[in-house]
């Protein structure tokens, strides 16, 4: 079943380990390949430096039934895994590193998914 993505977040809304992160804005999925995509392109951005925290984990297969199969005849294979996300739930949180520079590595993993996102700093903590 597909589900519903109904409402905003509340699990995962809040700065917890880092001292900037990304959110999202709007309801959807976001797949496995995107999430790892957006990892590698903050990692290399910050030079491996600092600190990530990865909070979303895509832990609903998706399936997908064969290119012109007859109706019927069951479910499809797992074809890939997503994570549901609600508007409101933080993507990755960052820390140890100038914020100018996670700034960046946030706004280019942001580039990688396709909904709507916006960075939050901790408060205390200029931008």
């Amino acid at each position: 079943m597909r589900g519903r993505t109904k409402g905003k977040e509340t699990r995962g809304a809040d700065l917890h380990f880092g001292e900037i992160a990304l959110q999202f804005m709007e309801p959807g999925w976001i797949n496995s390949r995107q999430i790892e995509a957006a990892r590698r392109a903050m990692t290399r951005h910050i030079k491996r430096g600092g600190r990530i925290w990865i909070r979303i984990f895509p832990d609903k297969p998706v399936t997908q039934k064969p290119a012109e199969t007859r109706m019927g005849a069951g479910k499809g294979n797992p074809e890939y895994w997503v994570a549901v996300v609600r508007p409101g739930r933080l993507v990755f949180e960052i820390a140890g590193v100038d914020m100018a520079i996670a700034k960046r590595a946030l706004e280019l993993a942001a580039a990688k998914f396709p909904l709507k996102t916006r960075i939050i700093v901790k408060e205390g903590i200029e931008a």
